[in-house]
């Protein structure tokens, strides 16, 4: 066929053609190159994490909140937190909770706690701002705030050496209390409150899994927080043997303990940890702990809340250190 007879008589071309070949000039090879490392997110334009950031330096930058904030009041980590609703404002404002802003949004009815709370904030020095009852429901991500809302500051946590150095300059021995799986800030505030009135030193709290002291906490321990020191530890174990190495006893609080609160000697440096209700202790820190100590109890209850129980041990530690 003559389809057939082409091919055979065709000829075929090699690449054994003579003289210089035309390449690229080495510009493929630089194509190839690396350029560098991958700018972070917020430094790409139309990344949406640019455009995050970039709001979030307009807001600082027109004095309104910075941190993304939902309807039950909540904070981002290390962010700033609003507190929403006329009963929590006023609380927090009686308790002493720095804040650095009170919003009263424009045309709210006006009563006894709506009064208060910016009598309160003037004679405190905090900014009284009104504003749009449209922007306080974007502010608070259109949670109930009753037209006010109180922004509160971050919290500044000690490291846990500050607390050794304030319990090395102190006239009583050590007394510091150790929370472990405790997630409620109510617990915290409670704890912090126990711990100033009988005589402790200070809080420490895992950074992860744990209550953080919001404007709950603060509420909660009545003012305490400003006066007694809570340090985050990046591993709680690690800094309880770290205590246990210098002097402290590591006492776990637990229903089923090896020794009771009758025949405990608290006399001596010691730390209490606290576990919750559900978890208890975790593993790895009841086996750190020197001793586990238990509450006798009559009747049917089972077991305390985390910050009575707390409460209950630095009670009796008191009474034996003032004996």
């Amino acid at each position: 066929m003559a389809g057939n007879s082409q091919r055979r008589g065709a000829v075929r071309k090699t690449g054994s053609k003579k003289g210089q070949v035309v390449g690229s000039g080495g510009k493929r090879r630089r194509a190839l190159e690396g350029r560098g490392a991958t700018p972070p997110a917020e430094m790409r334009t139309k990344h949406p994490a640019a455009k995050r950031a970039a709001a979030k330096a307009k807001a600082a930058a027109q004095g309104r909140p910075t941190g993304r904030v939902g309807a039950a009041g909540r904070k981002p980590e290390d962010g700033p937190e609003l507190v929403l609703g006329r009963n929590p404002v006023v609380e927090c404002l009686r308790a002493g909770v720095p804040a650095t802003a009170l919003y009263v949004a424009v045309g709210t009815e006006n009563d006894e706690r709506l009064t208060e709370s910016v009598q309160t904030a003037a004679n405190a020095g905090i900014s009284i701002l009104e504003v749009p009852r449209t922007d306080l429901d974007r502010m608070s991500n259109n949670g109930m705030h009753q037209g006010l809302a109180l922004q509160v500051p971050p919290y500044r946590y000690a490291h846990p050496d500050d607390l050794v150095d304030r319990v090395r300059g102190a006239a009583e021995p050590a007394l510091l209390v150790a929370l472990d799986n405790i997630s409620d800030p109510r617990n915290l505030g409670a704890v912090i409150r126990s711990v100033a009135a009988f005589g402790g030193q200070g809080v420490l709290i895992p950074q992860r899994r744990s209550a953080s002291v919001t404007a709950v906490a603060w509420r909660t321990s009545a003012g305490a927080a400003a006066r007694l020191p809570v340090a985050r530890a990046t591993n709680l174990t690690r800094t309880l043997k770290d205590w246990a190495n210098q002097g402290m006893q590591i006492v776990g609080l637990d229903m089923g303990g090896d020794t009771t609160l009758d025949e405990f000697d608290g006399t001596a440096p010691t730390v209490i940890v606290v576990g919750s209700e559900g978890k208890g202790l975790s593993r790895l820190v009841r086996e750190n702990c020197d001793s586990i100590l238990s509450i006798p109890m009559a009747g049917s209850v089972e077991s305390l809340n985390a910050s009575v129980a707390a409460g209950v041990v630095l009670a009796e530690i008191a009474r034996q250190r003032r004996a």
